[in-house]
């Protein structure tokens, strides 16, 4: 996974509707992302649409398990073949 919502999120709910590939939903505390799902926007946006609208700046790259462009581009290309966007 790219991104990951830290526990600083104050649950104020602009996120999730962002996302168009619905990879993340509300957690038991915080928001949090689908791995299998976010593609940092790749395919649909230059940036990930999440970070921009984060008011806390919570949603970080994750750096042990980093995705080359090349990986997200693939990853949304699978998502729209198997007809998984939101």
């Amino acid at each position: 996974m790219a991104l990951w919502i830290t526990d600083e999120c104050i649950n104020c709910d602009v996120c999730e509707p962002e996302c168009p590939n619905d990879a993340i939903y509300q957690g038991e505390e915080i928001y949090e992302i689908h791995a299998h799902l976010c593609t940092e926007c790749v395919g649909h946006f230059d940036e990930s649409q999440c970070v921009i609208v984060c008011p806390v700046e919570c949603i970080l790259v994750d750096q042990e398990k980093p995705e080359t462009k090349d990986q997200l581009r693939l990853k949304y290309e699978g998502l729209m073949r198997n007809g998984s966007e939101g």
